[in-house]
């Protein structure tokens, strides 16, 4: 039986950004279609339901955009916010670029970033992870990759995390946050220009010559493709580790474990994935009338997505709010699903793998200095916008 609730469910509350798992469970239990009239649209909450909305992209459209607050000019030209067609056209031009490397090749980079990271951290003795460790490696490690210039790893988070954030004073986007991500593709625009006078041997350069049967990305397509990924690169890569850290904090058994182990290393980043995914929740339209828990859902209106919760439910996973390495959590929601399942989740892996195991080797016992660290204000994400660390 879940907790009773005194509030409705509020995506721009600072509790949901803290802890939305007490909320998710009474949405699961209680409310599995739930309607919030303040801000209009609906909330899905159970696996069978987010899975279901996933595989079915004709009633649960993308093509108005898959954020909450959607950024302005992403709307029908990402892969994340356009359906079929349009959607596997751009899937397989990006694709073609994306894996046109076995991406084994950034483990001994990867390595090396983070052991230098590690030994900074171990040096200062008390340390922001998210600044010193997360945020450095997947700046330092794929921004080369992209074919970027590797900025000061904190200018560029603090202008992603801005660009993916909520104001939640006006329940939206306002003129800083979309400040931001302009800065980010005014940024990545230059670079583009620079690849199309002189090619190299990275991302923008072979997302911009992508082919295929004489087809290829515009240079919008290009562009807002190359700032996906630096948003899910950058910020989504950097706070998926960040959560892993902490999910190791609170588990010290578990820490123990990998650390004796680091083989143990990928089951961990499954658990976590499934137990406490930074991609919390994603939004769809409804394109085509469906009834779903006694309720009509209509053409036009929005849909939130919780994966956080669908990852929590208790019909599809044992225990589900007990990190276990040992789960094995087939079909979890950490990396989505469908159509929109994430392109970049093979390299996700890999980066956390290799520098999470290096950070343990290093720095194997660390505590919080506090339990009040900021989040990041967001509708759709959820990470810790600071984790300081002291070591033990």
């Amino acid at each position: 039986m879940s907790k009773p609730i005194s509030k409705p469910f509020d995506l721009y509350a600072a509790d949901i950004d803290r802890d939305p798992f007490p909320m998710y469970e009474w949405l699961r239990e209680e409310q599995p279609a739930y309607w919030n009239d303040r801000d209009k649209y609906w909330v899905l909450s159970r696996y069978e339901d987010v899975f279901n909305a996933t595989q079915d992209w004709e009633t649960f459209s993308s093509a108005n955009g898959n954020l909450i607050d959607e950024i302005p000019g992403r709307t029908n030209a990402t892969l994340g916010t356009t359906d079929p067609p349009r959607h596997d056209r751009l899937r397989a031009l990006a694709q073609a670029a994306f894996m046109k490397k076995n991406f084994e090749y950034i483990t001994g980079p990867t390595r090396e970033v983070a052991a230098e990271a590690a030994r900074a951290c171990k040096a200062k003795g008390t340390f922001d992870f998210v600044a010193d460790y997360s945020s450095t490696i997947t700046v330092k490690v794929l921004m080369p990759l992209m074919g970027l210039p590797v900025l000061e790893p904190s200018t560029i988070r603090n202008k992603v995390v801005l660009a993916i954030s909520t104001d939640r004073q006006t329940r939206g986007r306002n003129e800083e946050l979309n400040a931001a991500f302009k800065w980010m593709t005014d940024f990545i625009s230059t670079e583009v220009e620079k690849r199309r006078r002189n090619p190299q041997d990275d991302l923008v350069t072979r997302l911009a010559e992508a082919e295929i049967d004489g087809d290829r990305l515009s240079d919008k397509e290009v562009l807002l493709t190359t700032a996906t990924f630096v948003m899910a690169g950058v910020e989504s890569l950097s706070s998926f580790m960040t959560t892993l850290a902490l999910n190791m904090h609170d588990n010290r058994e578990a820490r123990a474990r990998i650390f004796a182990d680091p083989k143990l290393m990928p089951q961990a980043i499954e658990e976590s994935l499934r137990y406490n995914t930074s991609a919390q929740r994603f939004k769809r339209t409804i394109a085509r009338e469906i009834e779903l828990h006694g309720k009509t859902l209509r053409p036009g209106e929005r849909v939130v997505m919780a994966y956080g919760s669908a990852n929590r439910d208790r019909r599809k996973f044992d225990n589900p709010d007990i990190y276990d390495i040992d789960r094995n959590p087939r079909g979890h929601l950490g990396f989505g699903s469908g159509k929109h399942v994430c392109l970049g989740s093979q390299l996700a892996r890999m980066v956390s793998e290799v520098a999470m195991n290096e950070f343990l080797a290093q720095i194997p016992e660390f505590q919080l200095t506090k339990t009040d660290f900021p989040w990041v204000p967001s509708s759709n994400f959820r990470s810790p916008r600071e984790l300081p660390f002291k070591i033990m």
